[in-house]
């Protein structure tokens, strides 16, 4: 049995004749390989050609194509790991023109054109087909340099002395002359090239008699002297496609481009299996098909393959690199080049575009991405990108692979591999759209199910060129999308592509008390039933989270041993040198694989725990005692902690901050963040950052616990179980640390530079330095939990010029909120009781009572009651209340304590300010009510509290809107329920009314609430500002059922809608022939069941349908030049949309059959023929 590693050249052959012709041009033939990789389905022949030792595989019986064909090259390289050149040789379509005169025989050779593809690029067959303009649609990888060096030599050996093929393939037949038949060099007469408009005709037959008969129907080509080589070799682009060629005119277009040769496989190679593509040329890519040369065509390519080796010397090829590694290198660079390449995209992104996504969400995954595919050790992971789980997954359409894992086993890197494998393979795929999240228990405020979906879809229409109307609208509306809105949306975006893959990592990370994952994944699958979406998903092996993923494939993730050795081999030469001496390193290498037991994490904690060691002996005392088992984190971390504390007692004292403020604090921290917090000094009143240590000094004291993010520059520690041994034993190691961050935030709040105050308008707002927003937003929140009023804290809160700084940054939001004119000259200045309250700090509230006014105001007139309503503070607005607070007052904006808890949806808050008897529908500057505002929001426990306490379900006062129509406008289905089984009214209008709740939802496509809302008699002919119907909308936004619905709750539409609305489909961005259709078949069916007024009703409709009539002939047969027929550039782009409007043409004209009778009458006596003229008489 022959040894897989002996073997450097790897050839593919596609079809059985090419795997013939290269098998009989091996010198020698071997045993086959001793042992054949897991799931590799190759069928191998070995032997050598020359000194090189080769390996020739072949596609499975009957598959061509781009797919099967990476797939025979992973798994070759998988079994023969040593494989340093490719070559891909076989048969295909020549592109003859008059510069290359390319015929039956030829040998093409891949090679770069002007520069350009590297010899070799995909195409979209079909694109081309459709008479558009040529594009390529993957640039390729260009053949290795060993094989560009070598062809250069043997074409310049051609070009002197002439090639030697045509005898090399007669003594390959002479040795194997049962295959001369078949693969010897066919009579000249049938190499026929045809002119591109000769079509073989399925009637003539398999063969080509009857196409050459006549001949004008070939192209004349002189016969080749002896002086010219026969076959010829020529080097230039060969075209690749899923598709065979058989279009000669395409050929044609293509071969001006500089195209030589059509065939299937090479795409789906280059850039995984870099080679030269060698093929025979069997045919002209045209109907006339012709098996006759594909034997010659194979043995000729494989001539020159071997000749081509010959040129290599095999010294030489030992040391190029293996492909693995080429590819592992490669990877890195398409890494490198994508991240370019999304920067140039999100830049050239058209600002509006890129602010609309923006405000979707913020949130931008693609910086966590880069960050886990670059601490991945280059090699690892190839286990799972391998198996037959996830190929079967990546492969099939809707499917699902769930991979739970132990903590630690190294899940997140995994799937920043397994993205960075589906982007690297749909890379050229616009129709494929790639959509990934990374959980984190850290982000849990920012990391709600509508941000999750928000998120999918932000990167889905990141891909798009133009963003959905509707929803550029909302944005414009300025309305933030609920969560029906965003599922909706997500679904009519990724039914735009043929596939959606969605990565989920770290389910188990989002937030658990509100069944934040469970939801979305839920949504997920909800989209999965309804258009072809791929979920990956990762997540510890938590039984309710096992539970969603009961009837999905399951596949679960450890560490491999393999994995974890070479990335400890990976990690040694971090270490000290003398690891690497006296047999060390396997030492370390062994025992840490065999502790960690499944675990990644583990394994660089164990190596962390080397570092600092002196000698050989101290090592291998070390690997003794690696801890390993259940509770082998704990331990790690355990003896981690007891080396940050035997530390210097400068440096303990540092690693203990770190710790504290990592471990404790809210969100992420910036590592600027951070140095800012170091530098602050209690009892000063200035930031001296020299007082902050470096940031090598920070990681260097906590000794691998913490690590810094590249992309967006987070410190944090080092992995989320690192958090949960912190939060056990966090009175251990940080018994004040909340005491700790509370000075240090009151502190920086109260420096000296803050005492300036606020900015007077919002023009004038400078961002805070970096530890401030932090410090102003999340104070108060260390200083409950540290169970007592911190020092420094009443300090800051009588000093009114930095409470008023803090305010403005933290409370920056609510400013646009409160006051009706955005950046107005006012007195901005909240106080330290009004801040208290906001943040419910109930201690601190009570001893600034002792000194303050309890009505005391902000420059807005709001008192402290107002804030601790806005954030729900039941507690500190009690304590108010019992001070002598007034509840019922309103500040400069008319906003009332009631309105912002019903706004903010504050249930007790709410309950609280109804039992103290205060007036319920007071409108603010906006004329809007409590209930106007819980309803826009969806807060139904408020509305039903509002309700009960005699609230106005339909009030408008002179407000264009009730809140009926707020909850119908923000697609908030149960709200409109509620508000409806309570008396609101469907048709109630206003002096200013826009339009009516039933034409906001006709509009934005909301099926099931134009149900609802048709179901409590809602009119379907009313009319808004712009005489606008419902119908009307329905029809121009192109929603059919929300159409047919109203159609069936209505009488009929009115003709001069009807007139209105064809007229807007001469337009392409307009028109819609089914619309169209629908709105002439309900007025015809309601004239022919009216007999009142028949007659004159029939001559309106006919009218109706003779200007519809003329404008679709002005659109289908337009006068002039193209450009001025808007519709027939789009016709012509999309056929079937001619056809369909010739269709509707076809049923008008049914249409005036059936009215000329029931005209009849009225042309008799002549009622109408002034008032209407005939076509005729108008043209």
């Amino acid at each position: 049995m022959s040894d897989p590693h002996d073997y450097i050249v790897g050839w593919i052959c596609a079809l059985r004749v090419e795997y013939v012709a290269a098998i009989a041009f091996l010198d020698e033939k071997h045993e086959p390989p001793e042992f054949i990789s897991t799931n590799d389905n190759n069928h191998y022949t070995l032997g050598k050609i020359g000194k090189h030792s080769t390996v020739i595989a072949v596609l499975p019986h009957g598959e061509y194509g781009i797919a099967p064909a990476a797939t025979v090259a992973r798994d070759m390289l998988h079994t023969f790991p040593n494989i340093r050149i490719g070559l891909m040789v076989g048969i295909g379509a020549g592109a003859p023109s008059p510069k290359h005169d390319i015929r039956l025989g030829d040998i093409v050779v891949s090679a770069s054109h002007n520069g350009k593809h590297g010899g070799v690029f995909n195409f979209d067959h079909g694109k081309v087909i459709q008479g558009q303009p040529f594009q390529e649609t993957g640039f390729l990888n260009q053949a290795p340099m060993i094989l560009r060096v070598a062809m250069q030599g043997l074409s310049a050996e051609h070009e002197g002395e002439g090639h030697q093929l045509e005898r090399a393939i007669n003594e390959t037949l002479d040795k194997k002359p049962r295959l001369r038949k078949k693969y010897g060099r066919p009579d000249a007469s049938t190499d026929r090239l045809y002119q591109p408009e000769v079509l073989h005709q399925p009637s003539d037959g398999l063969n080509c008699d009857l196409c050459s008969q006549d001949p004008s129907s070939l192209v004349f080509r002189p016969e080749r002297t002896s002086e010219e080589d026969n076959p010829a070799i020529h080097y230039g682009l060969i075209a690749s496609s899923d598709k065979l060629m058989k279009d000669a005119t395409v050929r044609d277009k293509l071969a001006k481009k500089g195209v030589h040769c059509f065939e299937t496989e090479a795409a789906g190679l280059m850039n995984h299996f870099p080679c030269l593509v060698i093929r025979g040329i069997c045919d002209y890519a045209d109907t006339h098909k012709n098996d006759d040369w594909q034997g010659y065509a194979a043995m000729a390519a494989s001539a020159y393959a071997k000749d081509l080796l010959s040129q290599i010397h095999p010294n030489r090829a030992e040391v190029e690199k293996k492909i693995n590694e080429v590819l592992s290198d490669l990877q890195k660079e398409v890494t490198a080049t994508s991240r370019k390449a999304d920067t140039i995209i999100r830049h050239h992104l058209t600002q509006q575009h890129k602010d609309v996504l923006d405000w979707l969400t913020p949130t931008d995954y693609s910086l966590f991405q880069s960050d886990n595919i670059g601490r991945h050790q280059p090699g690892t992971g190839q286990w799972l990108l391998n198996s037959t789980h996830f190929c079967n997954w990546r492969d099939s359409p809707n499917q699902t692979l769930f991979c739970p894992g132990i903590p630690g086993a190294g899940k997140t890197i995994l799937t920043s591999i397994v993205i960075d494998s589906l982007q690297t393979l749909f890379a050229e795929s616009s129709d494929v759209g790639i959509a990934y999240v990374y959980c984190n228990f850290r982000r849990h405020k920012e990391q709600t199910v509508i941000e999750l979906l928000a998120s999918v879809l932000k990167q889905l229409l990141q891909t798009m060129p133009t963003l959905p109307e509707s929803f550029e609208s909302l944005h414009r509306a300025g309305s933030r999308p609920s969560l029906e809105v965003v599922s909706r949306t997500l679904l009519c975006v990724a039914e735009r592509f043929s596939r959606v893959f969605v990565v989920i990592d770290a389910l188990d990370e989002c937030r658990t008390t509100d069944g934040t994952g469970a939801k979305f994944l839920n949504k997920i699958f909800d989209l999965q039933s309804k258009c072809q979406i791929n979920i990956f998903a990762t997540s510890r092996p938590i039984p309710d989270l096992i539970n969603l993923f009961t009837n999905c494939v399951s596949l679960e993730i450890r560490a491999r041993d393999d994995d974890v050795r070479m990335f400890v081999r990976g990690q040694i030469p971090q270490l000290p040198e003398f690891f690497s001496k006296r047999g060390l390193e396997e030492d370390v290498t062994s025992q840490i694989v065999k502790s960690v037991q499944g675990m990644f994490l583990l394994a660089q904690l164990h190596l962390d725990s080397l570092r600092d060691k002196t000698s050989v002996a101290a090592v291998r005392k070390a690997l003794k005692q690696l801890p390993s088992g259940s509770d082998s984190y704990y331990h790690a971390y355990g003896i981690a902690m007891e080396r940050v504390t035997s530390q210097q007692p400068g440096h303990k004292h540092l690693a203990i901050q770190v710790l504290s403020w990592i471990t404790c604090a809210r969100r992420p921290l910036t590592i600027q963040e951070l140095r800012h917090a170091l530098a602050v000094e209690v009892g000063t009143e200035e930031l001296d950052m020299d007082a902050s240590p470096d940031t090598d000094i920070i990681l260097q004291v906590c000794i691998g616990l913490v690590t810094v993010d590249k992309s967006d520059s987070i410190i944090r520690l080092v992995h989320y179980t690192t958090q949960e041994y912190f939060e056990k034993t966090r009175e251990t190691w940080f018994p004040k640390a909340e005491s700790y961050i509370t000075t240090t935030c009151v502190t920086y709040l109260n420096f000296r530079t803050f005492k300036s105050g606020p900015p007077r308008k919002d023009a004038d707002f400078k961002e805070p330095t970096p530890l401030y927003l932090y410090a102003a937003s999340n104070w108060a929140f260390h200083a409950r939990n540290a169970g007592a009023i911190c020092e420094g804290v009443i300090d800051f809160l009588e000093s009114a010029p930095n409470v008023a700084s803090s305010a403005q940054v933290c409370m920056r939001p609510e400013m646009a909120i409160w006051t009706s004119k955005k950046g107005e000259d006012v007195d901005r200045r909240a106080r330290g009781l009004h801040l208290a309250a906001f943040f419910g700090a109930i201690a601190e509230t009570r001893v600034l009572l002792s000194t303050n006014d309890v009505e005391l105001k902000d420059g807005y007139g709001r008192t402290a009651i107002f804030y601790a309503a806005r954030t729900g503070q039941e507690a500190v607005m009690s304590l108010l209340l019992d001070g002598g607070a007034k509840a019922d007052l309103q500040d400069n904006g008319g906003n009332t304590p009631l309105s912002l808890a019903a706004a903010y949806g504050h249930e007790e808050c709410t309950k609280l300010l109804l039992a103290n008897r205060v007036k319920i529908d007071t409108p603010d500057c906006l004329r809007r009510t409590s209930l106007v505002y819980a309803s826009e929001k969806g807060h139904n426990s408020v509305i039903r509290l509002l309700l009960e306490a005699g609230a106005d379900v339909n009030w408008d006062g002179d407000e264009p809107c009730t809140p009926l129509w707020h909850a119908v406008a923000r697609h908030r289905i149960t709200t409109v329920q509620l508000l409806l089984e309570n008396g609101a009214n469907t048709n109630s209008k206003s002096m200013r009314v826009i339009e009516s709740p039933l034409s906001r939802a006709a509009e934005w496509g909301d099926l099931a609430m134009v149900r609802l809302l048709l179901e409590y008699g809602a009119q379907v002919n009313s009319n808004d500002d712009h005489g606008d119907t419902p119908l009307e909308l329905a029809a121009r936004h192109r929603h059919i059922p929300i159409l047919l619905l109203l159609l069936h709750h209505g009488k009929s539409i009115d003709l001069k809608d009807l007139r209105r609305e064809t007229r807007k489909s001469r337009y392409a961005e307009h028109g819609d022939p089914e619309i169209v259709k629908i709105l002439l078949e309900n007025s015809r069916k309601f004239l022919l069941k009216n007999s009142s007024g028949r007659a004159e009703l029939a001559c309106v409709v006919d009218r109706a349908l003779e200007e519809v009539s003329d404008d679709l002939q002005r659109l289908l047969e337009p006068p002039g030049p193209p450009s001025k027929a808007p519709y027939l550039a789009f016709s012509e782009a999309v056929p079937e949309g001619r056809f369909k409007w010739k269709s509707l043409l076809a049923d008008i004209s049914t249409y005036h059959k059936e009215l000329s009778s029931l005209k009849r009458p009225l042309q008799d006596n002549g009622t109408l023929s002034t008032n209407i003229p005939s076509k005729a008489q108008r043209i």
